[in-house]
């Protein structure tokens, strides 16, 4: 399956281009890295858009846990969201290499 990773624009739940929405409600499940940046609105609010339970990813996750998010992704589509650029933080970097590592070695990781 994928571990898609999506930038959400600045503002709202709006903000997200049309793919981004696709890919959302095409996964099983959605975290929100809630740490670097934060939307403003209420999670709750974005769960409602988007049709799916938006899970928070705080800092330990996405750093020390990540293979929640990875081992999901072998099964079914993940959606991982950030407020502003994908790759604005080096964390998000990492999960991305660990993603196509664990690809290289044999798992499922493939990653948009």
């Amino acid at each position: 399956m994928v571990l898609y990773m999506i930038g959400l624009g600045l503002g709202d739940e709006k903000d997200i281009t049309i793919k981004g929405l696709e890919a959302i409600k095409a996964s099983k499940r959605v975290f929100l890295e809630h740490y670097t940046a934060v939307i403003g609105v209420p999670v709750e609010r974005l769960s409602e858009f988007y049709g799916r339970q938006v899970e928070i990813a705080d800092r330990e996750m996405v750093e020390s846990a990540c293979d929640e998010i990875l081992n999901d992704a072998v099964e079914s589509n993940v959606a991982f969201l950030v407020v502003g650029d994908v790759f604005a933080a080096t964390t998000h970097s990492d999960l991305l290499l660990r993603a196509v590592i664990e690809r290289r070695n044999g798992k499922k990781y493939p990653v948009r």
